[in-house]
């Protein structure tokens, strides 16, 4: 075996080995890294270089403001508001309840751009909502689980600036702009599943549509709105970068929790700054030490031997492209969302690249595929905050989601092989697709 050789099992092996038997996944990285350096006869030194280079970046400097952003709006009182304006929206179908809130969910993620936040923030008024108007608690968290994965395609989706910036030369704003469609595709393809299963179980309607209520509603909730409007306005009307337009979206956030819907006193913001702080120490770390994994990929040529490889089992694209989403699907199985984006676009963006698929389809591709993940055992961390939310066990959480996988894999699918649902808005803006 040539020394490259080993080093790659080194890393891949001592990598995987450490997910499976279930260290912190910044460990994994990390000591996977040290004991590459070490096979490749390189100075540790290398690795905290490598990652301060991982962070030294403009763009990612949007992530934090984007987390605080959402963190302050999630806790001030906002959700009412929104699953108010959802209500008056849909409530009237069969079903009513669900279809608020996959559309309440559509909504907060275009503010919060974390599924997390969303089950924790709706779930727990929503599901035992639900509950009480005879809908069935496995079903109504199942609803909300799936529907909170919306948020992660509708920006400002922080994800999204860690892909762009992983990817190298992709757009924040091209990135934006491709996320609406997507999410409004999987909130119609949850819906469409919803309203067979209510029919199916004869769950309540809700009142009837009024165009004066949803203008009411509307009126209530556009200063939570208006704070999606600061950032893609800002971004693609090109009067801020995606940084600048974080930064002063986080300013409004507090204005509004603060003194228009009045949900946060200043302890309250404290204590909001404080979670921001232990989610920013988690992403920021594990961005750095994958800029030091990513170059261990790179100077092993890891990447190239990957599309060799995938591309030998089969010239077909469409079979290339099943397996990019196969191999996505079972990474998001075993590991969260930020370090899949981190590690694997580097090796399957230019597998994707060769059979035609634009850098912004994969991305809305890869967030899909990690959305999915957050929702399987057993790293589902968005399955394991619905179960604890709704104080339900989780194989029977699992189950009652199964048809709402199907919807979403379906959806996935149709991103995949119809590329304009993604890249038509940012072409009509004039991005480079």
């Amino acid at each position: 075996m040539s020394g490259e050789n080993l080093s790659t099992l080194i890393l891949l092996g001592s990598f995987l080995l450490m997910v499976f038997l279930r260290f912190p996944i910044a460990y994994s990285v990390g000591i996977s890294t040290a004991l590459c350096l070490i096979s490749m006869g390189q100075n540790l030194s290398v690795l905290p270089m490598q990652m301060v280079k991982g962070v030294w970046s403009f763009s990612l400097m949007a992530v934090p403001f984007f987390i605080t952003m959402g963190v302050l709006m999630g806790s001030g009182g906002i959700s009412d508001k929104l699953i108010a304006l959802a209500n008056s929206l849909v409530g009237w179908m069969r079903g009513g309840l669900a279809m608020v809130n996959i559309v309440a969910s559509y909504f907060f993620g275009g503010i919060s751009g974390s599924a997390s936040a969303d089950t924790a923030s709706l779930g727990s008024i929503l599901i035992p909502m639900m509950v009480d108007q005879g809908y069935d608690a496995d079903f109504s968290t199942a609803v909300t689980i799936t529907s909170s994965c919306e948020g992660l395609l509708v920006p400002p989706s922080h994800n999204m600036v860690i892909y762009a910036t992983t990817a190298g030369g992709i757009s924040v704003g091209a990135l934006f702009m491709a996320g609406y469609l997507p999410g409004a595709l999987l909130a119609a393809s949850l819906m469409v599943g919803s309203y067979i299963i209510s029919v199916k179980r004869n769950y309540p309607k809700g009142e009837k549509f009024s165009l004066s209520g949803f203008f009411k509603q509307l009126g209530t909730s556009f200063w939570a709105l208006a704070a999606i409007l600061i950032v893609i306005v800002g971004v693609v009307g090109g009067v801020f970068t995606a940084t600048e337009s974080a930064a002063i979206a986080v300013l409004y956030s507090l204005f509004v929790s603060v003194f228009i819907y009045k949900g946060l006193n200043w302890k309250g913001v404290w204590n909001a700054l404080e979670s921001c702080i232990d989610t920013l120490a988690i992403v920021l770390i594990l961005i750095s030490l994958s800029g030091a994994f990513g170059y261990c990929l790179t100077n092993l040529h890891v990447p190239a031997k990957a599309a060799a490889m995938i591309t030998g089992v089969s010239s077909s694209p469409i079979v290339i492209a099943l397996l990019l989403n196969l191999i996505l699907l079972v990474l998001g199985m075993i590991m969260d969302m930020a370090p899949i984006i981190l590690i694997a676009t580097p090796i399957l963006l230019p597998v994707a690249q060769s059979i035609g698929i634009s850098p912004i389809q994969f991305g809305i591709m890869v967030v899909l595929n990690c959305g999915i993940g957050l929702l399987t055992p057993p790293v589902g961390a968005v399955l394991f905050i619905g179960s604890a939310v709704a104080k339900r066990p989780m194989e029977k959480v699992v189950k009652a989601t199964l048809p709402f996988y199907l919807c979403m894999l379906i959806t996935l699918l149709l991103l995949t092989f119809i590329p304009q649902i993604s890249l038509w808005l940012p072409s009509l803006f004039g991005y480079a697709v």
